[in-house]
């Protein structure tokens, strides 16, 4: 069954909804898990790759444009209109390998600051589907990263939360008009 979210990959005048930035208490309240996958659900799924492809990102989780349902939409490779993205909802973590390794991650609230962050290489994942189907993922590299990342934004806690770095992380969020009081660090 193909999936019924069709969009463009391209960038919108007005995307269809708004970015909360860091420091919006928006982005640290942890997401609802979703009772039923409707047209509602496919919509605002639909919505929010609008929105992704409009601001250069390859993930967005629903608490980023203020929804607060267990909702992600994902596309590692926005330029290639052959390769689908992928719309999780209610993903949870199944596995994660022991490896790590240190990726530089951005994050479209918080605009122009990248920093290292250490995450495990390969994730398993079950999710459902935009058509309510259950799936499992095992997802490595860009892709494991980016779900790893939205998954912590369903539960409250953004990538600078996890970066070790702390005078990089000073230095990037100051020089692009972030308060560092906004992070939470993880211990």
């Amino acid at each position: 069954m193909p999936s019924e979210v069709v969009v463009e990959k391209q960038k919108l005048k007005n995307p269809p909804l708004d970015l909360r930035y860091l420091g919006d208490r928006a982005l640290r309240q942890p997401a609802k898990r979703v009772a039923k996958v409707d047209q509602e659900l496919r919509l605002l799924a639909k919505e929010m790759l609008q929105t992704m492809y409009t601001a250069d990102g390859i993930g967005l989780a629903a608490p980023q444009v203020a929804v607060q349902k267990q909702v992600i939409v994902i596309d590692c490779e926005p330029d290639n209109p052959a390769n689908p993205p992928l719309i999780l909802v209610n993903p949870v973590i199944k596995q994660l390998s022991s490896q790590l390794c240190v990726m530089q991650e951005g994050c479209l609230s918080i605009p122009g600051v990248y920093l290292d962050v250490v995450r495990p290489q390969v994730a398993e994942i079950s999710y459902k589907d935009e058509n309510g189907r259950p799936r499992t993922l095992k997802a490595n590299e860009l892709l494991a990263r980016c779900i790893q990342h939205e998954i912590d934004h369903l539960n409250g806690v953004l990538f600078v939360d996890r970066v070790e770095n702390k005078i990089a992380l000073n230095a990037e969020l100051s020089k692009h008009g972030f308060s560092a009081k906004a992070v939470k660090p993880i211990a």
